[in-house]
């Protein structure tokens, strides 16, 4: 008895590893590390494309390094005339997190639309610079939007828009080109924590200050949108967007971008 007692106890406890094994969670890998996007300098890895003009031409010096941001002056602008800019940084990105500070400064260009004032943004899963159109004004993206206040009223940050494509909130395709977030109204000339997180099952995350203000999943080109189709064509008419470059906004307001980086994700892999 004393002998079966044992084998039994062996076996009960062999099973139990087993089983433990087998419904044990993905093994977590060690998580890449961040790396800057931005010298602090320079705009060494970053490349203009402004509505308008060649891809390449800094027009006016939009885009300018001051006090160690990459900063959108309007200084060399007698007007804004609808020269909406990008800069874009020079490798496209599939499934990473993106962090960096910014702060809306002032004035906004005068002439610029009522809803572009403190009004900027970081584009991502975007099309090549080298795609666009002359006058194209928006790349093809998603764009975690950056708002200032506007009058009294809440304007809140970190809302998500869609320039020639859809996304996915609540199983349901959203159905305005910009769906408003749940983040903070942040006064200008405030520094704010801006994170995205675009996860390898195609996920989104907004953060503002650390605190998640969006999610959204879906990714996908807009079929009826005119900069998309020739981007669907080329793809052979898939829709789905897994990857693209990041790009910087110049939307008629200024801003600054600081501390500007990014950290790949590797998918877990599952226990052995």
């Amino acid at each position: 008895m004393v002998g079966r007692g044992w084998r039994a106890a062996l076996v009960a406890g062999v099973c139990a590893v087993l089983t433990a094994c087998a419904h044990a969670p993905p093994a977590r890998q060690a998580e890449a590390p961040w790396r800057p996007l931005f010298d602090g300098r320079t705009l060494d890895g970053w490349t203009p494309k402004i509505a308008g003009h060649q891809l390449g031409d800094n027009y006016r010096q939009t885009f300018v390094v001051r006090d160690g941001a990459i900063t959108v002056s309007y200084a060399g602008y007698d007007r804004f005339a609808g020269q909406f800019g990008h800069l874009f940084y020079k490798a496209p990105f599939k499934a990473y997190r993106l962090r960096l500070s910014y702060r809306l400064l002032e004035p906004g260009m005068a002439d610029a639309p009522t809803w572009a004032h403190s009004n900027s943004g970081v584009m991502f899963h975007a099309q090549s610079p080298q795609s666009m159109g002359l006058n194209q004004p928006f790349p093809v993206s998603f764009e975690f939007q950056i708002l200032g206040p506007d009058g009294p009223g809440p304007r809140p940050t970190g809302s998500v828009c869609s320039p020639g494509t859809n996304l996915t909130i609540g199983r349901a395709m959203a159905k305005t080109h910009c769906v408003t977030s749940s983040g903070p109204t942040v006064p200008n000339g405030t520094w704010t924590r801006l994170e995205l997180e675009v996860s390898a099952s195609g996920e989104v995350t907004h953060r503002i200050n650390g605190q998640v203000v969006h999610r959204y999943v879906g990714l996908e080109l807009d079929p009826l949108d005119r900069d998309a189709r020739p981007l669907i064509a080329a793809r052979g008419g898939v829709l789905a967007l897994t990857e693209g470059y990041i790009a910087l906004q110049s939307e008629g307001h200024p801003i600054a971008f600081r501390d500007i980086e990014v950290q790949p994700i590797t998918p877990a892999r599952a226990a052995p």
